[in-house]
């Protein structure tokens, strides 16, 4: 029963970061057909970056502690891509 608790929570957080990446491409799309001026495009992806990379740590730490390896293993090169933006 754990196990299953474990991954419908795996689920509802993996809907979430999809939830903010298809908010990005619709923010996106608005400024490719010209209903919305850049700067107020960079704003709104601009404010969702930081919970996008806050909710992949999340997942692949969730991951690490409930001991799935291979699913860690799968979203650490996206963490580290995250990690590598912030820094930079």
């Amino acid at each position: 029963m754990g196990d299953l608790f474990i991954w419908i929570l795996s689920f509802f957080i993996l809907i979430a970061l999809i939830v903010l990446l298809v908010y990005q491409l619709m923010c996106l799309a608005d400024l490719e057909f010209d209903y919305i001026n850049p700067y107020d495009s960079s704003s709104r992806i601009n404010s969702v970056v930081l919970p996008e990379f806050v909710v992949q740590g999340i997942l692949c730490l969730f991951y690490l502690l409930t001991g799935h390896w291979i699913m860690a293993l799968i979203s650490a090169p996206y963490l580290y891509y995250d990690v590598r933006l912030w820094t930079q």
